[in-house]
């Protein structure tokens, strides 16, 4: 999508690419290292790209969501034990809602951003603070 999408938003002189990562690729999840290390590859793609197109008015951002009520938690994988280890972790208490990642996209994806590129933006009700 990126070698589709960067060319058209360049010559516009304008863009804004939201990647999906997750909070374990910040901090790695056992039991998962294939899931960790695929979403640690989208965070560092989005850091070099955002560089790279720092002077081109396409900035490059991505987002870090923990648990978040979706489809996935609904998957045979992801059982009630396994939910409650990661709600446990989360300072809020609680499953981010579809609705909180949608708002954070739009504003990414928004004309309101202007200065903010390769960062990833924490949606994990306060459990990964850095």
């Amino acid at each position: 999508m990126l070698k589709a999408a960067i060319p058209v938003m360049v010559e516009r002189g304008y863009g804004r690419i939201v990647n999906t990562a997750s909070a374990a690729g910040m901090e790695g999840h056992a039991l998962s290292s294939p899931y960790a290390a695929a979403k640690a590859g989208v965070i560092a793609m989005t850091k070099a790209v955002g560089k790279e197109l720092a002077k081109t008015g396409v900035l490059v951002n991505a987002i870090a969501p923990a648990l978040i009520g979706s489809g996935m938690l609904d998957q045979p994988w992801f059982d009630e034990a396994t939910k409650k280890q990661l709600l446990d972790r989360i300072p809020m208490g609680r499953v981010g809602e579809p609705e909180e990642v949608a708002e954070m996209v739009f504003f990414l994806a928004s004309p309101v951003l202007s200065f903010s590129t390769g960062a990833v933006f924490d949606l994990s009700g306060g459990r990964a603070t850095y």
